[in-house]
């Protein structure tokens, strides 16, 4: 049997036609992108869900506080109804890392004992990320650990005595 001289030209002419691996060269550059858009989705949407949850929290705590007396003795009850969900500030918080330390209730409006308005607000709260997309490529620029402050303010329901 003749072997025929290695040709290298005639080598690189069949090399160039076959498709033999392209799919997996394709997968390995596209995965990584979609996976990180898939991670980027998620954090969004886990960011937003927070974000509604502490302000649907805040809207509760002055809804308690609209209705209760305005000497400010309920604030903590208000306080444990926003972090726990309950007045009894028993259970796990809504949110997890929230605690009454970061809520704030302020008056405002009318005077010192009538006022006009509450104003519950989450204050000194940061978003922990799961999918730190900022820590992952090295540009904290784009970390999504960020402070999360929503507030509600209500009306009294209580009048001034004539």
């Amino acid at each position: 049997m003749l072997s025929r001289p290695f040709n290298p030209a005639r080598f690189m002419k069949r090399l160039a036609r076959s498709e033999r691996g392209t799919q997996l060269v394709e997968l390995a550059i596209v995965l990584p992108v979609v996976l990180m858009l898939l991670g980027a989705a998620a954090e969004f949407g886990r960011f937003f869900y927070t974000y509604q949850t502490l302000s649907k929290a805040t809207r509760a705590g002055a809804r308690y506080l609209m209705t209760e007396s305005a000497a400010g003795t309920s604030d903590d009850k208000a306080k444990s109804l926003v972090v726990y969900g309950t007045e009894t500030g028993t259970g796990t918080p809504v949110v997890s890392g929230l605690t009454n330390a970061n809520v704030q209730v302020v008056r405002t409006g009318g005077s010192s004992a009538f006022p006009d308005r509450v104003t519950v607000r989450i204050q000194g709260f940061t978003y922990q990320p799961l999918f730190d997309l900022g820590k992952l490529i090295g540009k904290p620029s784009l970390s999504l650990r960020v402070p999360v402050s929503p507030s509600t303010t209500m009306r009294y329901f209580s009048s001034i005595p004539s």
